[in-house]
């Protein structure tokens, strides 16, 4: 090890590690260089991973995925049912990614995608709107978001604008921000909402809301998978608020370990059944317009209104020429 160390610093002409009171301390070059390494140390490991051939059936490879943990569930679950039947020996680790507060939409997920690079996440999931020309970008599905609150709300028996407005709400929000795309939403009908608490989880607003008079927005598959066992039900919102895009996110470098490859393509083949426009919206509801749309697009990636809303006319014309139809042949 002194040997190494010795060579290592007469390559580098840095003492590398230097001894203080409080033990030994990586110098200023060493913290420098050492994101260049963990990427070199990442792609060596994806080499010796492709070494051997991959075979899902006998394979007892460990793979780390990342996904905010409002849609984990969603992802996670068929793709662990399959596994257990085709790969019975490969291992998941899950862990959390969230956007970076206060960051620009093109770097609120660069924290993720440095796990990426480093391999410290083989895969990540989430609304990525924009990434980086070096990873390869899957279509999941669209999610849109409900409204969850404890069974017998007044909320819930009967949902309006109204009586969203007045309700107390949860805003999940990490950074504890209690200003999201909902309020957005709100702003341009101008109206507002009193967010009386924060907190940095989906998981945490199930149980929360379903022992107070609180409302929240979460994602709706979340809601349909997680909210029933927690007591809480779904309500449609009382206003139009807007889809975004799910993604499954892997570096083009880490293709290339088959093993990899073989998992990113099992996620995608068993979603991608889901990847589907939303329905119409309700009759009644206002679009979401100005401001709050290009404020949501730009963060969470959401799907084209334009293109909703041309499907959303054909489909109407073709409803009512059906009708007119019908009409004529009972004439």
């Amino acid at each position: 090890m002194s040997h190494g160390l010795g060579r290592l610093r007469l390559l580098l002409k840095d003492p590398v590690f230097v001894r203080t009171p409080k033990g030994v301390t990586p110098t200023a070059r060493t913290l420098e260089l050492a994101s260049q390494i963990e990427v070199l140390l990442a792609e060596a490991r994806g080499v010796l991973a492709t070494a051997a051939p991959f075979d899902p059936a006998t394979s007892q490879r460990e793979f780390t995925i990342g996904a905010p943990d409002g849609v984990a569930n969603l992802y996670l679950l068929p793709l662990f049912a399959k596994l257990r039947r085709d790969a019975p020996g490969i291992n998941i680790r899950m862990r959390q990614v969230l956007p970076a507060a206060g960051r620009a939409t093109e770097q609120a997920w660069d924290g993720a995608f440095t796990d990426l690079d480093t391999r410290a996440l083989d895969l990540a999931i989430g609304p990525f709107a924009a990434v980086p020309n070096r990873f390869e970008v899957a279509e999941l599905g669209i999610e849109s978001f409900v409204i969850i609150s404890r069974s017998g709300h007044p909320f819930a028996k009967r949902p309006s604008l109204d009586a969203y407005c007045k309700a107390d709400h949860l805003i999940v929000s990490q950074s504890g921000d209690a200003r999201g795309f909902v309020d957005m939403a709100l702003a341009e009908l101008g109206r507002t909402r009193r967010a009386a608490l924060t907190v940095p989880a989906f998981a945490m607003a199930l149980s929360i809301v379903a022992e107070t008079d609180l409302l929240s927005a979460v994602p709706r598959s979340f809601a349909k998978t997680s909210g029933p066992a927690a007591g809480v039900v779904l309500v449609e919102p009382p206003l139009s608020l807007p889809q975004f895009k799910m993604r499954s996110v892997v570096p083009k470098a880490g293709l290339t370990d088959s093993g990899l490859a073989w998992l990113r393509s099992e996620l995608t083949a068993t979603h991608s059944k889901q990847f589907r426009y939303p329905r119409r919206r309700p009759a009644g509801r206002p679009p979401l317009g100005g401001r709050s749309q290009v404020w949501a697009q730009r963060l969470f990636g959401f799907s084209e209104p334009g293109r909703l809303n041309r499907l959303s006319s054909l489909s109407q014309r073709h409803s009512e020429s059906m009708c007119q139809a019908a009409r004529a042949r009972e004439a």
